[in-house]
């Protein structure tokens, strides 16, 4: 038995990342693991939020500790929190990092707590949007490490090129994010969401950012060829963007009866829905690494669609699970043309059932605790 700690964000912060962060610590108590959670007492300051909220309106998860002692503008509290950790005794630290913001808190904490391993778990290790600053703050926090582990091998790459000797480096993909709820069938999600079953759903989901390629999507749905076809697009998620250029667009198209749009953050307890009702999940970036959203189409086994970019199609087979086309509207257009024309619904739904038993959690804590080993 280990005694583990996760640094990052978690309850009763809201998103991808903290929900990443809970499922691991439960992976670490299913294997015998003591483990707690460390998040922030601020972790962005609301200036510096693009969001409506940072905070989830769920229940607390149970069974999980979760302390809020950090503060990720507060040097003074880095330091205390260093101190804290090497009180601890704990066996391994795993700093979740996905932006640079975070790196001096986590650099000047792991310094401070120089009796135990530093384990970074990299979701991202550039912005997708960078700048100069990332690139002077993100080094601070890679020396800092003892070793990284990271969701995809395009993400190894990005560490390597910024650790100058040589630390232990390894990938585990994301695993399936299974704690949404179970596959229900796809009238009853409709219903859920007041939707018409007479047409066809692709899903669009999650925060929307520049680099994630709405407007590809939506001038790739205006294709021709496509309005043969009884179609809808759903996007389900908040814009981190202005709204306007995307309204717009649609407009622009005449697109306006084919695309819902729900501008909010989708609370956990109704994302199955919304996958559940969906034919195809699309995701049109125009630059990534990986994404989780690719793990919960996984877990509702649903056929994807990615541009091949960073590490999403080391995720998504290109003709086994979905398809994994260049970034531009045309290759996506293309794509869903094949899904409806030849409907390869059913042979993508038999084939994600086989791929996603790759995408374990115990893949995921096996490698972060061989890493040092």
């Amino acid at each position: 038995m280990s005694k583990i700690l996760i640094v990052g964000t978690a309850y009763p912060y809201r998103g991808g990342i903290a929900a990443f962060n809970e499922r691991l610590a439960r992976q670490f108590q299913e294997e015998g693991d003591e483990v707690d959670i460390w998040t922030f007492t601020l972790q962005y300051p609301n200036f510096l939020f693009p969001g409506k909220t940072q905070y989830s309106d769920a229940p607390a998860p149970e069974a999980l500790t979760i302390k809020r002692v950090v503060n990720s503008v507060n040097p003074f509290n880095w330091g205390k929190v260093g101190r804290m950790i090497r009180k601890g005794n704990y066996d391994m630290v795993v700093f979740a990092y996905w932006m640079s913001f975070f790196a001096p808190c986590y650099g000047l904490m792991a310094r401070k707590a120089k009796n135990t391993k530093h384990i970074a778990l990299i979701h991202n290790m550039m912005p997708h949007e960078g700048s100069k600053i990332d690139k002077l703050l993100t080094p601070y926090f890679v020396k800092a490490m003892d070793g990284f582990v990271a969701l995809s091998k395009a993400v190894v790459d990005e560490v390597a090129r910024l650790d100058k000797k040589g630390k232990p480096k390894d990938w585990a993909p994301h695993p399936i994010y299974d704690h949404y709820g179970p596959r229900e069938p796809r009238e009853t999600a409709l219903q859920h969401l007041g939707l018409d079953d007479n047409y066809r759903y692709l899903l669009f989901f999650g925060l929307v950012r520049a680099y994630k390629g709405l407007d590809w999507l939506v001038e790739a749905f205006a294709d021709e060829r496509l309005a043969e076809y009884p179609l809808k697009l759903i996007v389900a998620g908040e814009f981190y963007d202005d709204k306007t250029p995307y309204v717009e667009k649609i407009r622009s198209l005449g697109l306006q009866d084919k695309v819902v749009v729900v501008d909010q953050f989708v609370s956990d307890d109704k994302v199955k829905d919304y996958f559940n009702a969906a034919d195809i999940v699309v995701q049109p970036y125009k630059s990534a690494t990986q994404s989780g959203v690719t793990q919960v189409a996984y877990h509702f086994e649903k056929p994807m669609l990615v541009t091949n970019v960073g590490g999403l199609d080391e995720i998504v087979p290109n003709g086994k699970v979905g398809y994994a086309v260049s970034p531009d509207p045309k290759s996506i257009a293309d794509a869903l043309v094949d899904f409806f024309a030849n409907q390869r619904e059913a042979e993508f739904v038999a084939n994600i059932a086989v791929e996603k038993q790759k995408y374990s959690w115990s893949r995921m804590s096996t490698t972060i605790k061989n890493l040092l080993k």
